[in-house]
């Protein structure tokens, strides 16, 4: 399948930070996920949370079967687009690699640690990991990504940090948040099947958690149309069938409404090229109907779900655990690999490693340092 002229071609590619030879089998971003998938920072997306803690259950999403489902959303809509698959797959992949422990309660109690030294965001911290915390290859830190890969990995990031990135790196993956442009169309379609992935592996893991239900979700107009529509042609399905049924239906829904907007959006701004995309609006989006939907589904996550109190309880003790981290390797660096104990931040070297930890590495580290178990 060719691409289309308003995709990001690896033949164009702004190219990697430390030049390298081509690979004679594989473009650049193929190489950049192949990289990716080899990294030590990707195998431990596997014990890393999404919403339920790494010790509350086997079948509950992790930051890794997140990542793999935003891939395959997005391949599926890169190909309808005829966009890049590989650079979509290289940029989902690698799109949580900077996640702390305990998922957003992790991040949020680490980026209180590090008031006043620079705070942490997660999005950058994929960027820190891939360009200086992997440490793989003989002739440069990190993974040495290309351009494209980057720019997509960092989807977010304060004025403050992006002016910082832009001054190390002067027209980098950061010039875009400080002249308010907008990345590749491959990065664009990322952040949107993050969203896709995310909404509906939680009513998954809700419903398996027991606290949501099937009842409560028939608030929610997106899902309960899709649940209507299952058991109208299938009356007698019953059980978990029917929460998969109505959750596929949902996802091929919102994915078929991506693609036609989107067509419909490159249509009216007729892009000359991949750079022309870069100064027009987003042009992958949902159309405003389920943009609306999409968003009502998410409040109704973030208050039955999110905010329930036995996600909000375990929530706590997991701040708890990095923070006592934080403050016994502020005191003791030794405690932490030579790596990270001898770097001159000592707070950025803290932070890069808690950051990095599992959840059971950490509460394994949190009981060796205070002597107390903070999580059951």
């Amino acid at each position: 399948m060719s691409l289309a002229h308003h995709a990001s071609d690896p033949a164009r590619s702004r190219g990697r930070r430390h030049p390298e030879s081509p690979a004679p089998t594989r473009d650049a971003f193929q190489r950049d996920r192949d990289r990716i998938v080899h990294s030590t920072a990707f195998r431990r997306l596997v014990y890393k949370t999404q919403v339920f803690l790494n010790h509350e259950g086997d079948l509950f999403r992790t930051r890794l079967t997140h990542s793999l489902e935003v891939a395959q959303l997005g391949r599926s809509i890169a190909r309808a687009l005829r966009l890049n698959e590989d650079l979509v797959e290289a940029i989902a992949l690698a799109h949580d690699l900077g996640h702390t422990p305990f998922g957003h309660a992790g991040q949020d109690a680490l980026d209180a640690c590090m008031t006043g030294h620079g705070g942490f965001e997660h999005n950058l911290q994929s960027l820190r990991v891939v360009d200086e915390l992997e440490h793989r290859y003989p002739l440069y830190d990190g993974l040495n990504l290309s351009f494209e890969t980057r720019e997509g990995i960092l989807k977010h990031c304060s004025r403050a940090n992006a002016q910082r990135l832009e001054a190390a790196e002067p027209g980098g993956v950061a010039k875009r948040f400080c002249d308010r442009t907008q990345p590749s169309l491959e990065a664009q379609l990322c952040n949107l099947a993050d969203e896709i992935a995310y909404n509906a592996h939680d009513i998954d893991d809700g419903v398996r958690s027991g606290l949501i239900d099937m009842e409560r979700l028939g608030e929610v107009a997106l899902f309960e149309r899709y649940r209507r529509e299952t058991l109208a042609e299938h009356p007698q399905l019953q059980g978990r069938r029917v929460l998969y049924e109505t959750i596929r239906r949902m996802l091929s829904a919102q994915v078929y409404d991506v693609i036609d907007a989107t067509r419909a959006a490159l249509e009216a701004a007729a892009p000359a090229d991949a750079d022309a995309v870069r100064r027009a609006a987003p042009l992958v989006l949902f159309s405003e109907s389920m943009r609306a939907q999409s968003i009502e589904l998410k409040r109704f996550l973030f208050q039955n779900l999110y905010r329930h109190p036995r996600v909000m309880q375990t929530a706590d003790q997991a701040q708890q655990v990095v923070r006592e981290l934080f403050a016994a390797y502020i005191a003791r660096t030794e405690e932490m690999p030579p790596s990270y104990a001898q770097r001159a931040d000592r707070h950025r070297a803290v932070a890069d490693y808690i950051a990095g930890m599992t959840d059971r590495f950490a509460m394994r580290e949190c009981e060796r340092l205070t002597g107390r178990r903070w999580i059951e």
